[in-house]
């Protein structure tokens, strides 16, 4: 079955730092660019971060030099490192991915940070 799990989500204070992973299903792993998207309450879903097959990546403004987006094919997992987070950074964050026809969605993971 085709999905897209995250994890690692949680609270954290200002400044502080968390790695979120997603784990994709071998069939749609790295078939096209493959991203974190976030969306907070009230607010629509907005990109984070995206990563293309061959390894370029792209960035909000307002993540750039914090977050960090990275893979690991063997394990068919994507992650995003962020770092010196803020309150404004808190929403449901969430991966898509999958083939060129089609994207998916994995089902989100929260983040809380506190001032």
């Amino acid at each position: 079955q085709e999905q897209l799990v995250e994890s690692g989500g949680g609270l954290v204070q200002t400044g502080g730092s968390l790695r979120l992973s997603c784990a994709a299903s071998s069939s749609i792993f790295g078939l096209k660019t493959m991203g974190w998207y976030r969306q907070a309450p009230g607010k629509q879903r907005e990109m984070v971060a995206t990563m293309t097959r061959g390894g370029s990546t792209n960035y909000a403004d307002s993540v750039k030099g914090r977050f960090t987006i990275s893979r690991d094919t063997a394990k068919n997992t994507l992650y995003l490192q962020m770092n010196s987070l803020k309150p404004e950074d808190t929403a449901v964050y969430y991966c898509k991915g999958g083939p060129i026809y089609r994207d998916y969605w994995g089902q989100g993971t929260q983040v809380t940070v506190s001032p």
